[in-house]
């Protein structure tokens, strides 16, 4: 069995003991500090980091947030954008670390603010548990 990393570079707890010596690249077990470059929608970042050649994808923990296509998604995308794009952020991860789509999940904290407690707060996302009541 090969597993692919171009597709899905974050192995899953389970993955590590099986293809952790075959990664071309550094897996993430701890917390980092990493700069966001893209803000993909309400609740997903990419960031960059300086052990790593490629930008990655970081799930915000806890939260539920539009689509883009959804009502309200470009608003829930544009709050997030406006306070991390472009600048350094501390990933917090999860103890799952990664999530069915191979994303890391984490919390995304900004100069002490937890941005998915900011963006619930807000109203640009639902807590995770009321995902299925949400309003998109």
């Amino acid at each position: 069995m090969v597993h692919d990393f171009k597709k899905f570079p974050e192995l899953t707890n389970n993955q590590m003991g099986i293809y952790y010596m075959e990664s071309p690249h550094k897996q993430l077990l701890e917390d980092f500090t990493a700069k966001v470059v893209k803000v993909t929608d309400g609740d997903t970042i990419r960031v960059e980091i300086p052990e790593r050649n490629f930008s990655f994808p970081i799930r915000m923990s806890k939260i539920a947030a539009p689509e883009l296509n959804e009502r309200g998604g470009v608003a829930s995308q544009r709050f997030l954008s406006n306070f991390i794009l472009g600048e350094y952020v501390d990933i917090k991860l999860t103890k799952s670390r990664v999530e069915k789509w191979g994303r890391l999940l984490a919390a995304v904290v900004f100069m002490g603010i937890d941005l998915s407690r900011a963006s619930v707060d807000a109203g640009y996302s639902v807590p995770w548990e009321q995902r299925e009541r949400a309003w998109f």
